[in-house]
């Protein structure tokens, strides 16, 4: 008998989360639906497992196959570029729909107690430290924390190196082709645990948050799902038809990645799941190597738009007018210090702490989003995915490496 698709398997991993969080809520004593997180911690436990060696073993290739620093400057000068410019338009579109909708101000939440404990640390972000940050003190060790930046860094230098020896350099480029195609193979089989891993996730939220939560926030929610929403459907829309990319195509072919990264509230769980999507979709696979690593540290849409949301949410609830001046300021701030966390632990809410000081917000405002920051953090990071798989194709297409003939997928003909 066969199985359903992923996309049911996993949808039904969501409802009888729900279920589950509904009818056994978080206790004391006896099951609760916390207890099934385990399932969820091992899901993300294994793709965190899959990712190093999968970056590593792909963009060494890609990297050899471009042959020289040259042509990783050119690819890499235009992936920057294009995350910057995608930056400005998340960052813009959570201005604009915070500004026009006033949840801060509709909604008229109680606010916390000041000296409330919210839990974040509010780091100061410096470029040197960014900087520094990039390049890795130890090859293993950044596999072994799942640096990914540093990963792409030690595997850039690798990658030219390889290229650069000729003939020797081709046995490791075989070898390493060799490993990508096994960790792909070992993606499927982590694949076949995500409905588990869903239904962790999802069972755990409503155990420990219940159903309650949503009907209170719930102006809160539309709006910020709303702009998601615009950003995916018009944002991103628009920049693929300027570039001539079939935008709808694209979603039908990255549904699976996007609906598990929603699900699980991590973009990082469907990363090798959006790297197959890619290769079906027709980008370059030394493209798609380059870029989606990448992605995951400079180009996460999701969060870019939630960071000046909630900024001005919270400055809203406190009755804090922000000048269109300091509006322009914050979100220049956030451009800049947003690429200082990949990895950091709820790098959002930290970013978001460290952007409050700057104006004179009560640090406990953070505490009215805490609630729901694992509801709000499924649309991020559904919509980061999105993000990073139309980033993929406009650099594949601006490179003319993007592929049109038809290719046969699981679900249709792209």
């Amino acid at each position: 008998m066969k199985l359903p698709n992923l996309t049911t398997r996993i949808f039904l991993g969501m409802v009888l989360g729900i279920l589950i969080g509904y009818f056994f809520p978080a206790t004391d004593s006896g099951f609760s639906g916390t207890d099934l997180n385990i399932l969820s911690k091992i899901f993300l436990r294994l793709i965190k497992m899959i990712i190093g060696p999968l970056v590593f073993s792909t963009l060494v290739v890609g990297i050899a196959k471009l042959g020289d620093f040259g042509a990783v400057g050119r690819i890499g000068l235009k992936t920057l570029a294009y995350f910057y410019f995608a930056t400005i338009l998340s960052l813009i579109v959570g201005l604009l729909v915070v500004n026009i909708m006033k949840p801060g101000e509709v909604m008229s939440l109680p606010l916390p107690a000041a000296g409330t404990d919210t839990g974040i640390e509010v780091k100061k972000m410096s470029f040197e430290n960014f900087i520094a940050h990039i390049f890795p003190t130890s090859f293993a060790e950044s596999l072994a924390t799942n640096e990914i930046l540093q990963i792409v860094v030690f595997s850039i230098f690798f990658g030219v190196a390889v290229g650069a020896i000729g003939a020797q350099g081709k046995v490791m480029i075989k070898a390493l082709d060799a490993l990508s195609h096994v960790m792909f193979k070992v993606t499927s089989y982590v694949m076949g645990f995500a409905p588990f891993g869903v239904l962790g996730a999802i069972a755990a939220v409503v155990a420990q948050q219940g159903l309650g939560i949503l009907t209170g926030y719930a102006y809160l929610i539309l709006c910020f799902f709303g702009g998601l929403l615009f950003f995916l459907f018009a944002v991103l829309s628009a920049i693929c038809l300027v570039v001539g990319i079939p935008y709808m195509a694209l979603l039908r072919e990255i549904k699976d990645a996007v609906v598990l990264s929603f699900s699980t509230a991590s973009s990082e769980a469907s990363f090798p799941q959006t790297i197959e999507a890619l290769r079906r979709f027709g980008c370059s696979e030394r493209i798609i190597s380059f870029v989606l690593p990448l992605g995951y540290s400079f180009n996460l849409d999701g969060s870019m738009l939630y960071m000046t949301f909630a900024t001005a949410f919270i400055a809203q609830a406190y009755h804090v007018p922000l000048s269109f001046e300091q509006q322009i300021t914050m979100m220049l701030t956030l451009m800049i210090t947003s690429k200082g966390v990949a990895g950091v632990p709820r790098a959002s809410l930290v970013i978001i702490a460290g952007t409050m000081s700057m104006f004179n917000l009560p640090i406990e405002g953070l505490a009215l989003l805490l609630g729901i920051d694992q509801v709000l953090d499924m649309g991020r990071s559904a919509t980061s995915v999105a993000g990073n798989a139309v980033a993929t194709c406009v650099i594949s297409k601006w490179e003319g490496e993007f592929r049109t003939e038809p290719v046969e997928t699981e679900d249709a003909v792209v």
